[in-house]
C-alpha cells in the first residue's frame, strides 16, 4: 500500500508541476533581412528544358538565394555542376566549380576554385576563377588559364571567350605544348 500511495503522489506532483503558467518561447527576430537567405536547399538537381526538350542539369550540395541583399544574388558555397546535353541526352559541354555567386541584377555568375569547363568542341578550360557575364555574353578571367585540346596545351594568364567558349583569346600566352599520342 505505501507503493502505492508513493506512485499517486509522485502522479500528483507532476500534474501540479504541469499546471503552471504557461512559457512561450520567441526566436528572435531578424535583423539584417539582407544577409538572410531567404531559400537554403541542400543536395539540389534540377532539369533545365527549352520546348519540352531537357537542355541542362545543375546539381550543387547548398543553394542560397539572398534575395534582400543589394543586389540581390543567389551562393553555391560548396559548388556547383553544370551539363548541357545535345538532342540524344548526351553530355556536350560542362562546368564545374568548388564556389559560385550569380548576381541577379546583373546577370552574371562568378565562379571560383577548380573551375573546369568542357566546350562543345571537347577543348577542356582549367582556371581558378571565370566570369561569365550573359547580357554581353562573354566569359572571362584574370587568373592563370590551361586549355588542353585534343593536340595541344596552351597556358597563359587572362582570357576572353564567347559564351559557348569556342571563340578565344589568351591574353598573356606562356606556352603551346604540342601533345604526341
Amino acid at each position: 500500500m505505501n507503493a502505492r500511495l508513493v506512485v499517486n503522489v509522485i502522479g500528483l506532483l507532476l500534474v501540479l508541476t504541469g499546471c503552471g503558467k504557461e512559457v512561450r518561447l520567441k526566436a528572435q527576430a531578424v535583423e539584417d533581412r539582407a544577409a538572410t537567405p531567404v531559400l537554403m536547399a541542400d543536395t539540389v538537381t534540377t532539369l533545365i528544358s527549352d520546348s519540352g526538350v531537357t537542355r541542362y542539369r545543375i546539381s550543387t550540395a547548398s543553394w542560397q538565394v539572398f534575395d534582400k541583399a543589394q543586389p540581390p544574388y543567389w551562393e553555391f558555397t560548396e559548388g556547383i555542376y553544370l551539363e548541357k546535353f545535345n538532342e540524344a541526352l548526351e553530355v556536350e559541354a560542362s562546368l564545374q566549380s568548388d564556389y559560385a555567386h550569380y548576381d541577379q541584377d546583373a546577370e552574371r555568375w562568378l565562379l571560383r576554385g577548380n573551375v573546369h569547363a568542357m566546350n562543345l568542341a571537347g577543348e577542356r578550360f582549367d582556371t581558378e576563377e571565370l566570369t561569365w557575364d550573359q547580357p554581353s555574353q562573354s566569359i572571362y578571367s584574370d587568373s592563370a588559364i590551361t586549355i588542353t585540346k585534343e593536340t595541344s596545351v596552351i597556358r597563359g594568364v587572362g582570357f576572353r571567350s564567347n559564351q559557348t567558349m569556342s571563340q578565344y583569346t589568351i591574353l598573356h600566352p606562356t606556352g603551346f605544348f604540342p601533345v604526341e599520342d
